[in-house]
This record gives C-alpha cells, sequence and structure tokens, in this order.
C-alpha cells in the first residue's frame, strides 16, 4: 500500500491535521479518550500523570538535530556523560545522536501517537525535569508511576517502545506510545519514505545519513520493544 502525500507529511513531521489539542500538548485525535482514560485510572491510584512532551514537528527536531551534531547542544552516552561529538566521523555522530534523539522524519513524537510523561504530584513545582533513566529507576521521584506503568499500560491500549535495551534507542521509561494508532501509521514510514525526505532537508550530516539510511532505519527506527499483551 502506498501511502498518499498527506499521511507522509504527518508521519513524517510535516504536517498537524492528525492531531488535536489537550492539556497544552498536540496528541493523535483518535487515542485521547485511550489518553483520558489512562490518566484517571493513574489518578485513581495516586498520581498525577501529566504530559511533559508530545508531538515535535520536522522543522523541531531538525532544530535538536543541528544543534547536537554542530556540539551546541550536549550529547549523551548511555552512562549519562557527556560524548565529544566533534571527536567523531559524521556517521558515528548521527549513531551517537541517535541514543536518545530521533532522526528527523522518523521520530515517533511526530506521529502525536507517542509522549514523554511523568507523575507531577512526586514533585515540587519548582522540579527542573531531566526526563533521565534515574528518575525512573528504583529511588527516582517517578520509579512508583514507572512501576505502576509496568502492569497497568497495556490496558489502556500504551506500551513503551524503548522499554528495553535493544542496541538501538536506549530506554526511555517516560516514552508511552498508543500500540494500534502507532502501529497504523509506523508501517508507512519506510526506508524510501525517509530517504524523500532527508534528502531535501538540511540537516547536518545529510551525506552520511542517506548512505547509511537502510542500517540506520533497522537499528534505530523499527528496532522496538514489543507491546506487552493487551488485556
Amino acid at each position: 500500500m502506498t501511502a498518499n502525500k498527506e499521511l507522509i507529511q504527518c508521519i513524517t513531521g510535516q504536517s498537524d491535521a492528525h492531531l488535536v489539542t489537550i492539556q497544552n500538548h498536540f496528541l493523535h485525535a483518535d487515542i485521547v479518550n485511550d489518553f483520558i482514560a489512562l490518566q484517571t485510572a493513574a489518578a485513581s491510584a495516586g498520581f498525577d500523570l501529566c504530559i511533559a512532551s508530545s508531538f515535535r514537528d520536522f522543522n523541531r527536531q531538525s532544530a535538536i538535530w543541528n544543534a547536537k551534531f554542530s556540539a551546541k547542544r550536549p550529547v549523551l552516552n548511555k552512562a549519562q556523560q557527556h560524548v565529544d561529538i566533534n571527536s567523531l566521523s559524521d556517521i558515528d555522530k548521527c549513531i551517537a545522536i541517535m541514543l536518545y534523539s530521533a532522526l528527523p522524519g522518523a521520530s515517533r513524537h511526530h506521529l502525536g501517537t507517542d509522549l514523554d510523561i511523568y507523575d507531577k504530584g512526586a514533585v515540587s513545582d519548582d522540579y527542573v525535569l531531566q526526563l533521565s533513566p534515574n528518575e525512573y529507576q528504583h529511588g527516582g521521584p517517578f520509579a512508583k508511576l514507572s512501576q505502576w506503568l509496568d502492569t497497568h499500560l497495556a490496558e489502556f491500549g500504551f506500551y513503551r517502545p524503548y522499554q528495553y535495551d535493544l542496541g538501538g534507542v536506549a530506554p526511555e521509561l517516560w516514552h508511552i506510545s498508543h500500540i494500534a494508532q502507532s502501529a497504523q501509521l509506523i508501517r508507512h514510514l519506510t526506508p524510501e519514505v525517509l530517504h524523500d525526505c532527508i534528502k531535501h532537508s538540511d540537516l547536518l550530516g545529510k551525506d552520511a545519513i542517506l548512505t547509511h539510511l537502510p542500517a540506520l532505519y533497522e537499528r534505530f527506527v523499527i528496532n522496538v520493544s514489543p507491546p506487552a499483551k493487551q488485556f
């Protein structure tokens, strides 16, 4: 099945026609009811589940990418240590960046089905949210929410695509995705669609990206943790 131009623009972050506004964030229209149900259940369990980040368009993702590629924004490894990006080849820069930041055009945040969440009630009003592993692991302020999500997330049609370390994107326990809607959209994000999107962009490292795109696609785009069994 060939995706039409409008759909391609949506899945690559070049259109927001598929989105609605909720709680000052943009979500795919078809996941809103399930998200509200998840949020309501979390509240009943004692959590103030809030959205930290949701939709990001291609231009915003490109700005993040270019800032990291040019060392104007920090790049971290799995140990949360700074990487000397200037010492790397262009393809190794891409790999280092994609550990935590998606390739523009391939970010799941373009879909509107994926969002980063936290427990607002677990921290003070002046808390600076990091979205780092230690916040969601044992002893972190959002560890209890993370444990609750382990048990209940699938009940509401969501999963964590970066729950496990599969050698691609580093684990992100704060990142949840709507199972059905994300699967429906992501199947149209082929290497060919992504190649065409990036070819016409101003991304730094574009030549290296396009040369190695099949390998990057396999390692970082479709290499995600499987959804848990839905109830």
